[in-house]
């Protein structure tokens, strides 16, 4: 996760490589309706991305549910089940989405309000990088449901890898990268949309530095995971 130009789509591959889990480049699920606002210099609003956080959400959980299921039966050792996900993740309620939580009040203005969700639930879906539990549990509230209600979810642990770096590197990036529909001039509202997910109290959160190395922020990610008890 982080703003336009810090490299998601090097980490993502690269820690898809090292973990032998798919990657989904989130933005290749932006409906055509995103793509040109952003084409046009325009940035997203939340109506423009809760469904697509959701759809993000909707893919994973049903690529971790093929992967638990074609392990089903097999004396084979367990593997990991997850996936890396590409994805600017920038407030904690767009998290929040990612994580399966059920979307928070909003006032009069539009603007959605958010307020910390239960510890149980915290843990409870995917969002940037995941790991599966073998055994499935009851589903975490979400908002685009993937499961009737008879049908339990897959119960997955979920981790951030933030990448953050000086302003001044981010905007050489994206003035590297012609042809893409995010515009430099919109690097500002990013940042100034971001909420360090570092000093939310949230958890599960790893920052990497923009200017290490894609194998040094590598081993940071898989350290981070490893501290939170799950093998990697």
């Amino acid at each position: 996760m982080g703003v336009s130009g810090t490299g998601k789509s090097t980490l993502g591959t690269a820690l898809s490589q090292s973990l032998s889990l798919p990657y989904i480049e989130g933005d290749d699920l932006h409906p055509p309706s995103n793509i040109a606002k952003m084409s046009q210099g325009t940035p997203l609003d939340d109506a423009d991305r809760e469904p697509w956080l959701g759809l993000i959400r909707q893919t994973v959980v049903q690529k971790v549910e093929e992967q638990i299921q074609a392990q089903e039966g097999r004396d084979a050792e367990e593997k990991l089940k997850g996936v890396i996900v590409g994805c600017s993740s920038l407030k904690r309620y767009y998290r929040d989405i990612l994580r399966g939580l059920p979307a928070p009040p909003k006032p009069e203005n539009g603007d959605a309000v958010h307020s910390p969700p239960p510890e149980s639930l915290r843990n409870a879906s995917p969002a940037t990088l995941s790991s599966a539990a073998s055994s499935p549990a009851p589903s975490s509230p979400s908002l685009h449901p993937t499961n009737p209600p008879s049908s339990p979810a897959p119960q997955i642990r979920t981790f951030f890898a933030f990448i953050s770096g000086p302003p001044s590197l981010l905007y050489a990036r994206m003035e590297a990268r012609p042809g893409h529909f995010m515009k430099a001039s919109m690097l500002d509202s990013q940042l100034a949309v971001l909420e360090d997910p570092t000093t939310t109290g949230e958890e599960g959160v790893i920052r990497v530095s923009i200017e290490d190395e894609t194998g040094v922020q590598v081993e940071k990610v898989r350290e981070g995971v490893r501290v939170s008890g799950v093998e990697v």
